[in-house]
């Protein structure tokens, strides 16, 4: 009797062969020889047997008889399929099932359902497995981006601390900058105001100078300096300035002193000293006369004339300066009371 079960996944069924195809053949349980062993074959309970037995002792048979025969008059002996693991519900595939099947559909139903329940159980747990996965590979990438979230922040601080820093640093050295100017255009400013201010104190002073002193003769030039080396000068060289001018040209004072001396000096011929007010001595020599040989006289006075007395070569001047009882340079001091030569 063919069963109307279907076959499990991918075991093909050949469709019942027709009688004739092959030849007759029709074994009984007469005909086939018992399996040995242990394996057993279960009689059919109203449906397709799932032992595997049958079938490998079915195929045997064909193989040895020649070929694949039909079966024509006898009932057809349906070949069972290999049965499925029951997933730990009883033992291996035949013992399991003559199990589900000895205690009935219900104990089957449960069976099923068991197994249904298991696999349900270990896919809910991989599934679980799967979402904690997922889960941690999401939290993982979050963290992740929040790093470089605050990696990225923290770099754009650093760059805007940075350019503050950069900012207020050139902010201020302009502030150093002007400060500094200001202070090089104020010191510039108080140092032109004190060099203004010191040269119209010296034109003053030059002035007043030029008041209370006067040059010791007019129409005159120069003709020896102070230091001019020559065997004319008893020391080697010139002490005083030599004034050349005609004989009888006027001779003043060149400030207001005393005379402490007037008359005939040896090679210095006639001879006036004067005396200022600060001990500076002024010599006049070579006179060809004096005018005035004692008391106090005042810048301008005349107190004698040029000549070429002495140790001369011509009529001239010998003005001599002395302070300390040491001679400096007429010319030298003359200017410094305000006086051109």
């Amino acid at each position: 009797m063919a069963s109307n079960s279907p076959a499990p996944e991918g075991i093909e069924l050949q469709e019942e062969p027709t009688a004739g195809a092959w030849g007759e053949w029709n074994p009984t349980e007469d005909s086939a020889r018992p399996p040995r062993g242990k394996h057993r074959v279960a009689k059919q309970r109203g449906g397709l047997a799932r032992s595997s037995t049958v079938l490998g002792v079915g195929v045997i048979a064909a193989v040895g008889a020649g070929g694949i025969a039909t079966a024509q008059d006898r009932p057809q002996v349906a070949i069972s399929m290999p049965s499925l693991p029951d997933f730990g519900m009883g033992g291996g595939g035949g013992d399991g099932q003559r199990h589900a099947e000895a205690e009935g559909p219900a104990a089957g139903a449960r069976a099923s359902a068991k197994s249904t329940g298991i696999i349900a159980q270990q896919a809910a747990q991989h599934a679980d497995a799967g979402t904690t996965l997922v889960g941690r590979i999401l939290q993982q990438a979050e963290s992740q981006e929040s790093a470089a979230e605050a990696q990225i922040r923290a770099q754009a601080e650093r760059e805007a601390q940075e350019a503050a820093a950069a900012e207020a640093k050139a902010e201020r050295e302009a502030a150093q900058k002007e400060v500094e100017d200001t202070r090089l255009a104020a010191e510039k400013a108080a140092k032109e105001a004190k060099e203004a201010a010191d040269a119209k104190a010296e034109q003053e002073r030059t002035a007043k100078l030029a008041g209370s002193y006067s040059l010791p003769t007019s129409a005159y030039t120069l003709t020896s300096h102070y230091g001019d080396a020559g065997s004319m000068w008893s020391s080697g060289h010139h002490t005083g300035l030599d004034f050349a001018a005609p004989t009888g040209t006027p001779v003043k004072a060149v400030g207001a002193a005393k005379i402490t001396s007037a008359g005939w000096s040896g090679a210095y011929g006639y001879r006036i000293v004067l005396e200022l007010e600060d001990g500076t001595e002024i010599w006049y020599c070579h006179l060809s006369s004096m005018s005035v040989t004692s008391g106090s006289v005042a810048a301008g006075d005349t107190i004698g004339r040029v000549g070429a007395t002495g140790n001369v070569t011509g009529p001239h001047l010998h003005l001599e300066v002395r302070k300390g009882g040491s001679t400096i340079d007429p010319l030298a001091w003359l200017e410094s009371k305000g006086l051109s030569v």
